[in-house]
């Protein structure tokens, strides 16, 4: 046994859930041992595509991911995944190869601890023989008891090491790793956030990441003091069946969303950041509102914009340690919550309930008419996966998720192109869910290589791309240019359909409603390969959200 082996059989032990790469010298030993024990393993076409997998498998599974790159190139292939991963905090490890110290001239070599610190990873190494199962036990723990995205890098020199023997007849890993407590807020802390809650009387909820496993408490205390629940983007559908939910806050709002919130004399975010997205650049929070934040990393608090009550402690067990003071108080409000609000809610709230001019052509469809009706038409137990770019609103406002697993999102570092190596990292971590992955032409044709693994993989998704054959953000954003200027951002006409059919998958065109029994025909049907739907949309102008996001710079 070498240290490569020692090293994946090291993480295996330690509890990684899934693995993904694109193998390579450098770490054909090290995947093939996380295989050996137990490991399922991924093979993507770019590591790029593999980074986002691992990242996405982590966010809708919970459980620490892996991805294994060759040394140098492989590495820098990944760089992208890795910084979204990193921005977002996903518990992920990367076994990345490295060039061994005395290869000077190695055309792989590169400073790889520099370039994972410089998109926001932590770097950790191993050393020698004598200290891998520690340097991994080390690096393991720092990416699944901190959320982190960590870079263990594995010079191969160091990989070809003898393992010690003492390795041979015992566990690799003494210890199993600790179980950790949550961290609860100060009474006083309690006492100023229950005396903002108890001042309020139109109070609103912001629910992000930090939130997601927190919807009974949250609920529990929005019934007591009458607030209306929204969430941040990423944890769109945290509410999704409550009567009393707004959606998603930011650009994706709906008029009657921003309006409700606008009017909030109470803003808490809950697990949420409230940058510049979730309230559209500070337009969302009232000048007379209060803001509190409620946060398990302490230096969150008060980091977007200014908070009047900051708590450091875990969302869960502060709804619920707020609840109880209230209840100490005997205090109770209806607040936002009246009749009249309600109905509005239930009419007004979700954009496919509004009425809108269709911008449909004989040869294109409004991208409005088309979400709504694949909304109709897809199984309730959906998990959707969104890119970026000028569509992204659609698929994010207009498809309804179940439940706060039912929606990908990996745009903390707004790439075009992760759309769809992510909605393969979440149908790998929720085979009971129809994978809905949400493209546009140009992040399709960036991440094309993925769709042999879908493919390969044999996973019923629905991949729909809606074609503008532009950069359509970018052609929005300097419309007021000469023309001559946007033939750099728009593009020939091309066929997807066909590109999908040469992959191995079902390809359709879709310009018109017409066109969308083509959809409801693989729905029905026994899904044995993906179906690539090429919409041919109509130009929105520049869609609301997108206005919103560059009013918001």
């Amino acid at each position: 046994m070498n240290v490569a082996d020692l090293v994946g059989r090291a993480v295996a032990e330690l509890g990684a859930a899934h693995a993904f790469g694109v193998v390579g010298s450098g770490n054909f030993w090290v995947t093939n041992a996380l295989r050996a024990h137990g490991v399922p393993f991924t093979a993507a076409r770019h590591e790029g595509g593999a980074a986002t997998m691992a990242d996405a498998f982590a966010r809708m599974s919970g459980r620490v991911s892996v991805l294994t790159t060759h040394q140098g190139c492989g590495f820098t292939n990944a760089l992208t995944g890795i910084g979204e991963a990193a921005k977002s905090r996903t518990p992920m490890l990367v076994l990345a190869a490295d060039t061994a110290p005395a290869d000077v001239l190695s055309n792989f070599r590169i400073d790889q601890d520099s370039a994972a610190r410089a998109v926001g990873a932590s770097v950790e190494r191993i050393y020698s023989a004598e200290t891998a199962v520690d340097d991994t036990t080390r690096a393991y723990r720092l990416a699944a008891l901190e959320h982190r995205t960590v870079v263990l890098n594995l010079p191969t020199d160091v990989q070809a090491q003898a393992a010690p023997e003492r390795f041979a007849t015992q566990p690799a890993t003494q210890a199993a790793m600790p179980s950790t407590r949550t961290v609860r807020a100060e009474q006083a802390a309690i006492t100023d956030l229950a005396d903002l809650v108890e001042a309020a009387r139109w109070p609103i909820f912001i629910a992000g990441r930090g939130a997601r496993s927190a919807s009974a408490e949250l609920r529990r205390l929005a019934d007591r003091v009458g607030a209306l629940l929204a969430t941040s983007a990423v944890a769109n559908g945290l509410f999704h069946d409550d009567e009393w939910s707004l959606g998603i806050s930011g650009g994706f709002s709906s008029p009657l969303t921003a309006e409700l919130i606008r009017d909030a004399d109470l803003i808490v975010g809950w697990g949420c950041a409230l940058n510049k997205w979730t309230t559209r650049g500070g337009g969302l929070l009232g000048a007379a509102a209060s803001i509190a934040q409620v946060d398990i990393e302490q230096s969150a608090l008060g980091a977007h914009r200014r908070v009047d009550v900051g708590v450091h402690g875990d969302v869960a067990l502060t709804a619920g340690d707020v609840e109880t003071e209230l209840e100490r108080r005997d205090y109770t409000s209806h607040g936002y919550r009246t009749e009249a609000v309600r109905s509005r809610i239930g009419r007004e709230s979700r954009w496919r309930d509004l009425p809108y001019d269709d911008i449909s052509t004989a040869a294109t469809i409004d991208p409005r008419t088309f979400s709504v009706w694949l909304d109709s038409l897809l199984p309730a137990q959906r998990i959707v996966a969104v890119d970026s770019g000028n569509f992204m609103g659609y698929p994010s406002a207009y498809l309804s998720v179940p439940d706060e697993n039912g929606f990908c999102f990996t745009q903390a570092f707004q790439s075009i192109g992760l759309g769809l190596a992510t909605a393969i990292g979440a149908a790998t971590a929720r085979p009971d869910r129809l994978p809905v992955a949400a493209l546009g032409d140009g992040g399709f044709l960036m991440s094309v290589a993925e769709l042999e693994t879908v493919v390969r993989l044999g996973l019923p998704m629905l991949i729909v791309v809606y074609n503008d054959h532009a950069y359509g953000a970018e052609v929005h954003h300097f419309a007021d240019g000469r023309d001559e200027q946007l033939e750099t951002v728009r593009f020939p006409e091309s066929d997807l359909a066909a590109i999908g059919r040469g992959f191995g998958a079902e390809g359709v065109t879709v310009r018109s409603v017409r066109d969308m029994d083509a959809i409801n025909d693989w729905l029905s049907g026994p899904r044995q390969v993906p179906l690539v739907v090429d919409v041919k949309i109509a130009s929105d102008g520049g869609s609301w959200w997108l206005a919103e996001a560059f009013r918001s710079h």
